[in-house]
């Protein structure tokens, strides 16, 4: 009797367990995500913003009922600013293939140029002639383009994505920067006086 209702409990137990698996298939991925979020001090808005989601649906990654997509999650490990090391085990995590990213290489490096994590000696300039940027409740995308594409089209050549609060601060900074500069280029006053006053 003893061992039946051990049975019986033990199947109950691991039936749930079974049945919380189907529930949150990428609940390690998701713990992870969040506490990535939490430990930034970040809201769901601000993040869902800077990658270009909705909250709700970030919040179903981080609960780990769903998984996102290979955009969503790169643009998510850039955004945290996620090492190489862990990018590749957070990739893992989501049950994606990485030569998914790397044109059918599976090396590490050609994992984190397809995710767009560079070391700083690979990072290459971008010249624009032009930005369209688009706000919305969760933030700000800037897409930076060149008009020398096909047919004269512009092409764009980046995109970020960043919380309303980043966007502030990186105008506040650039326009400083700019000042700053302006004021070092301005021709020096002419300190003679006319002699023949």
């Amino acid at each position: 009797m003893v061992l039946l209702a051990t049975w019986l409990t033990l199947s109950y137990h691991y039936g749930a367990m079974g049945k919380q698996q189907e529930q949150y298939p990428y609940k390690r991925l998701g713990r992870y995500l969040k506490q990535l979020r939490v430990n930034l001090q970040e809201s769901l808005a601000e993040v869902s913003g800077a990658v270009e989601v909705d909250p709700s649906q970030l919040s179903d990654i981080e609960l780990g009922v769903k998984r996102p997509s290979e955009d969503i999650l790169l643009l998510l490990i850039s955004h945290f600013s996620i090492k190489e090391d862990e990018a590749v085990r957070v990739w893992e995590l989501a049950e994606f293939d990485k030569t998914s990213l790397s044109g059918g290489e599976s090396t590490n490096d050609s994992f984190v140029k397809g995710t767009a994590i560079v070391s700083p000696d690979e990072l290459k300039i971008s010249y624009t002639d032009m930005v369209h940027v688009s706000v919305n409740n969760y933030g700000v995308i800037m897409n930076f383009m060149q008009g020398s594409g096909p047919g004269n089209q512009p092409i764009i050549v980046s995109r970020v994505g960043m919380s309303k609060e980043h966007a502030r601060s990186v105008l506040d900074v650039l326009t400083k920067t700019l000042e700053l500069n302006d004021q070092k280029q301005l021709p020096p006053t002419d300190q003679k006086k006319d002699k023949t006053e």
